[in-house]
């Protein structure tokens, strides 16, 4: 019994041998793991911040690009829903947190934002100078400070089924009366001629934006309005008003219980013929129906001067202030001044670069960036006025929706929209 005792204990120290030689090899290891993590701290991860849950694959090939240029900083794209992003992303800066970086909307929702101190100037930016004043000044604090580097410029137009209009013997209207003709014979035809709901304000202002520059005389009434030498109930920004009710004869029926995705639905299956809305649409609608044969016409005057499309820059990216990384992040908005980053960003997103001077393969796209270099007019409540609580382009929005349900007036509508304005526009003040 005592030999078996004895070759027990020296089969058990032998295998505590081996543990002991097995926790070494583990001890090694964890080493060699604390190593290769000391290693990959080198890398930078930035959080990057929009509304744009439906360009996540997109902006990924995006910053992969950007990886290869950079292999120490990597981009993380966290987007929320359109409808709740400005709203996470103030909750977020107010607590001193939110994404490296973020995008912002245009105008006075970003300044707002670099008033509050969120915002990291970039003043000092490599490239800043690729783009236009009037680009720039959609990224700018109240101060003038530039805080964020232009994306995109947006335009709206009147899209329109190129086969309806080919079956119909239809042409693109040269003149309002034209355009209204067109609308005649549509309708007379079984089609809605313009797809089109007044549920959803914003809607309203979009629209505004395309038919209001042919009554009010476009640019040079956008000049006039920002020196104080007219103001929203002058005649003609009325007759601009008045336009928009007679439209209604050619929204789809119930219109006013139609929002965005109701109306693309009439567009997109051909039921509607012309489509009011943005160059953000095209890769939507040609996903929803390959087959549309989609093209744009620019709207008409109706007081003798040129067509036009409205332009902006829709959205543009800013570091936040509360950032640990604010030196990678500046590199990510130095490469979205270059012309490859505004080249890729073309043709992955089908949509008209801020950077100058881009082409695209799209040539319906391409079309869009000629019209806007041509013969472009500012967005103008979005612009110069979306400022005010409620702000004076929520006004709008909501008085043209009670023209719509028969509770306002063309000339009401004009005379809320120049009440707000007169809270805060300084040429008003006067």
């Amino acid at each position: 019994m005592a030999k078996i005792t004895k070759a027990w204990l020296v089969g058990f120290l032998a295998f505590i041998l081996i543990l002991t030689g097995c926790s070494s090899d583990t001890d090694g290891s964890a080493e060699g793991e604390t190593e290769n993590k000391e290693a990959s701290d080198d890398t930078v991860t930035l959080e990057v911040g929009s509304w744009r849950t439906e360009d996540t694959a997109k902006y990924e090939k995006l910053f992969k690009a950007f990886n290869e240029k950079h292999p120490d900083i990597q981009l993380e794209f966290k987007p929320s829903k359109n409808t709740e992003y400005n709203t996470i992303l103030n909750t977020a800066l107010q607590s001193g947190e939110g994404p490296d970086i973020m995008q912002l909307r245009p105008y006075a929702a970003g300044a707002e934002l670099a008033d509050a101190e969120y915002l990291e100037p970039i003043e000092d930016l490599e490239g800043l100078d690729t783009f236009p004043d009037s680009s720039l000044l959609a990224a700018q604090g109240s101060d003038g400070t530039q805080y964020g580097v232009p994306l995109n410029m947006s335009t709206t137009q009147m899209f329109y089924n190129k086969k309806i209009f080919d079956e119909l013997g239809l042409e693109e209207p040269q003149t309002y009366e034209e355009f209204i003709e067109l609308n005649e014979t549509l309708k007379e035809e079984g089609y809605t001629p313009l797809a089109m709901g007044t549920k959803e304000g914003w809607l309203m202002s979009l629209m505004h934006g395309i038919v209001g520059p042919a009554h009010y005389g476009a640019n040079e009434f956008v000049e006039q309005i920002e020196n104080g030498e007219t103001d929203f109930v002058s005649d003609e920004y009325v007759a601009s008003i008045e336009a928009m009710e007679q439209l209604k004869d050619y929204f789809p029926d119930n219109s006013e219980g139609l929002g965005m995705e109701d109306i693309r639905t009439l567009f997109f299956t051909e039921q509607a013929a012309m489509f009011p809305l943005g160059s953000w649409e095209i890769e939507v609608l040609k996903e929803m129906n390959p087959d549309l044969e989609l093209d744009f016409f620019p709207m008409p005057s109706a007081v003798g001067k040129e067509p036009t499309i409205t332009t902006w820059v829709d959205g543009s990216y800013a570091i936040n202030a509360n950032s640990e990384h604010k030196e990678e992040a500046k590199k990510f908005l130095e490469w979205m001044t270059t012309e490859e980053f505004g080249q890729m960003f073309t043709e992955e997103f089908s949509m008209v670069s801020a950077v100058p001077g881009v082409e695209s393969d799209n040539q319906l796209v391409s079309d869009l960036a000629q019209a806007a270099d041509e013969i472009s007019t500012p967005y103008l409540i979005l612009v110069h006025f979306a400022k005010g609580n409620p702000s004076s382009k929520a006004e709008l929005e909501t008085e043209l929706q009670g023209m719509y349900l028969g509770e306002q007036t063309p000339e009401g509508v004009a005379e809320a929209v120049q009440k707000s304005a007169e809270g805060y526009y300084e040429p008003f003040q006067n």
